[in-house]
């Protein structure tokens, strides 16, 4: 079964979720947050299309960073720019004592990929990267719910720390990562974050633990025609340590993932290149599973220098642990998101839509199901996300929400379109009443703290102590240079 439900008396939905009225140090019914959120729809749309507009790569994200920064501050938050030694990475706070509820908000774009507002086909000439991934509605989202929560704690005096994080590098930089080491998380009672997607869903969908490095092969230049004996070709390294790798691909488990793209492979043909670049990921639902393809992958490295008489060597760029999912909390967000409800597309929308579903081919799905919010559900997603270490340091909830076309993958130049586009925004605006519903419930019911915390206890298991898949590197603030 899916639901339709709208939000049709949004000016009750707090005291039916809190089992009554809220009441503020007047007596007077305290406001609603999704009243709130929907007040303040055109600050979504803001600054989501400047986030979109923007696109800047992960540690990169300076202007984005400081947008946000801006906003919030001008709201009242206190403002910790730079955390864990990452310039773009912030903290915004509001409130005294209480518990400290955490919003995430991510902002980075990807490489290699970019689309104007068409829904068909239309790279912007010169624009290097683009917001394929929605983080920027996933930043102007989280913005949102933060200032909704912050004008509810304000009017009714609830003790209490509205929390909002600038993650930056999502994107194969574990940026949050950094920020779990540096123990950023260490005082949160709980962690709400969101993402973009083309369906709403709340389903406790936990993820892939990766590991990536960039593998640099070193050799000896020549003239490939006139002196090729006298070359040792890195970019031959390169190639023999992937055919080794694919046929791995043969011998690892069913759930794993591995994925490389080579960045460097010389120059010329006539030239035997001296230095090649290949840039790998390697997933799998287990951090131990993770490790051990990764030494078999060291291994082909090594194996594939030694025979092309090449040297090489790898820099860990990232790593991330499995999302720990948190039913306790996780089956409160949908009741969340069924009292919210989905994106209702207004009639030019739709048409934009429709075209823009012409290019899904047998992917596209009805338009209708942007409205629908899907049933509850636990499974395990293929993706990755350094959400999952801040998982393992505090209980943590999710919501995705129809931002792109039904039928829209991320990664694609699709998903970059709705991301700047109004249905974007919709959907962002529907994450953000989810979340501040949500982070309002989590101030006001003690119970379900402590339930979602022994969950969480019993979830890591006796003597947990945290450890992450990148060592302990120091943020690559260049990887994207």
């Amino acid at each position: 079964m899916k639901f339709t439900v709208r939000s049709l008396a949004i000016a009750s939905m707090g005291a039916a979720l809190l089992g009554g009225t809220p009441l503020t140090a007047d007596n007077h019914a305290a406001p609603d947050p999704v009243a709130a959120v929907e007040a303040d729809a055109e600050r979504t749309a803001r600054v989501a299309q400047q986030l979109w507009e923007f696109a800047e790569l992960g540690y990169l994200e300076t202007r984005s960073s400081g947008l946000m920064q801006t906003e919030l501050q001008s709201e009242g938050f206190r403002i910790t720019p730079g955390i864990a030694e990452i310039p773009t990475a912030f903290v915004a706070e509001w409130g005294e004592g209480g518990p400290v509820i955490a919003i995430l908000a991510e902002m980075d774009a990807l490489p290699g990929i970019n689309q104007s507002g068409s829904a068909s086909r239309d790279p912007v000439d010169g624009k290097g990267a683009g917001h394929a991934c929605g983080h920027n509605l996933f930043g102007a989202g989280s913005l949102t719910a933060a200032i909704a929560v912050k004008e509810w704690l304000e009017a009714t005096g609830t003790p209490g720390r509205i929390r909002l994080y600038g993650t930056p590098a999502e994107e194969g930089g574990s940026g949050k990562v950094y920020m779990t080491r540096a123990g950023m998380f260490d005082d949160v009672d709980v962690a709400i974050h969101w993402h973009a997607d083309d369906e709403n869903s709340a389903a406790a969908r936990t993820s892939l633990a990766n590991r990536s490095a960039k593998f640099r092969f070193t050799g000896v230049s020549a003239h490939a025609a006139g002196a090729p004996e006298r070359g040792r070709s890195a970019l031959d390294g390169v190639e023999a340590m992937n055919m080794m790798a694919n046929m791995m691909h043969e011998h690892i488990p069913q759930d794993a993932r591995m994925h490389y793209v080579i960045t460097s492979g010389g120059n010329a043909p006539n030239v035997v290149p001296d230095f090649a670049e290949v840039f790998y990921y390697v997933r799998h639902p287990d951090p131990k599973g993770v490790e051990a393809i990764w030494d078999r992958l060291e291994n082909a490295a090594r194996g594939a220098a030694l025979g092309t008489g090449t040297q090489v060597e790898w820099e860990v760029i990232h790593g991330n642990n499995p999302l720990l999912v948190n039913e306790t909390l996780a089956r409160a967000m949908q009741a969340k998101l069924e009292m919210v409800g989905g994106v209702i597309y207004s009639p030019a929308e739709r048409a934009w839509a429709e075209e823009l579903q012409q290019s899904l081919g047998d992917a596209a799905q009805p338009l209708d199901s942007a409205a629908e919010i899907q049933p509850y559900s636990r499974s395990l997603g293929y993706g990755s996300t350094d959400v999952g270490d801040v998982s393992y340091a505090t209980p943590t909830v999710g919501v995705r929400t129809a931002t792109w076309v039904p039928g829209t993958s991320a990664h694609s130049w699709q998903a970059v379109a709705a991301s700047g586009h109004s249905i974007g925004h919709k959907g962002a605006q529907v994450a953000a009443k989810a979340m501040a519903l949500m982070a309002v419930e989590l101030f006001t019911n003690p119970e379900m703290r402590s339930a979602a915390r022994a969950e969480f206890d019993a979830s890591r298991g006796e003597n947990y102590v945290y450890r992450s898949l990148l060592g302990d590197r120091e943020p690559p603030l260049d990887y994207r240079e």
